[in-house]
């Protein structure tokens, strides 16, 4: 077998694949030089901290892994990624803006190690009552607290603290955060 031909009897081409078994990442920006090599701009580094050997980019409506021939970081939250028969500026320029996924079961299933951006998509569970309050859309970064946007079930959509301090446990098999939500925070509009 061929180098190519083992890459595509790995894992990834062999899991049937599901949307919510994948979590966004970042994005993919210009390419840099001529080479092939594309910007990452990522907002999880898990690709670095796990033996992943392939990202998967939605091209055209489609998850499609890619493999790495190579990256490096170019600042905290940007990377230079060349991915396998990505050889020129033209290839490298079609996937320009393509959003970057990562796979859920490479992540880290240790709860103390899940980052804030792999919980998109996990239940919100009242801790006090065990019930289930909503899915988490994303993660509001842009003020001086996180917040967890999320949609109830009865179709609102609210904004809860991710406190550290309020989240009394992640289950990352049955997918749940669970909260000491303040009280109230469920009758606000």
């Amino acid at each position: 077998m061929t180098k190519k031909e083992i890459r595509t009897e790995s894992t990834a081409s062999k899991r049937q694949w599901n949307d919510a078994d994948f979590y966004k990442i970042g994005k993919l920006g210009k390419p840099h030089g001529v080479k092939g090599e594309l910007s990452l701009m990522f907002d999880d580094d898990v690709f670095d901290r796990t033996d992943a050997d392939y990202l998967v980019l939605a091209v055209d409506g489609l998850l499609v892994p890619f493999f790495f021939e190579a990256y490096r970081f170019k600042g905290s939250q940007t990377a230079l990624v060349k991915f396998c028969d990505i050889d020129t500026q033209e290839q490298a320029r079609e996937l320009t803006g393509c959003d970057v996924f990562f796979p859920r079961w490479l992540a880290e299933t240790n709860s103390e190690d899940v980052s804030w951006v792999a919980l998109v998509g996990f239940c919100i569970i009242d801790a006090m009552s065990n019930k289930s309050v909503g899915e988490i859309l994303s993660i509001d970064d842009t003020t001086l607290n996180l917040l967890f946007e999320i949609r109830t079930f009865d179709g609102k959509e609210l904004l809860i603290p991710a406190s550290e301090q309020l989240i009394t446990g992640i289950d990352t098999t049955l997918r749940h955060v669970y909260v000491r939500l303040p009280e109230g925070i469920l009758d606000l509009d």
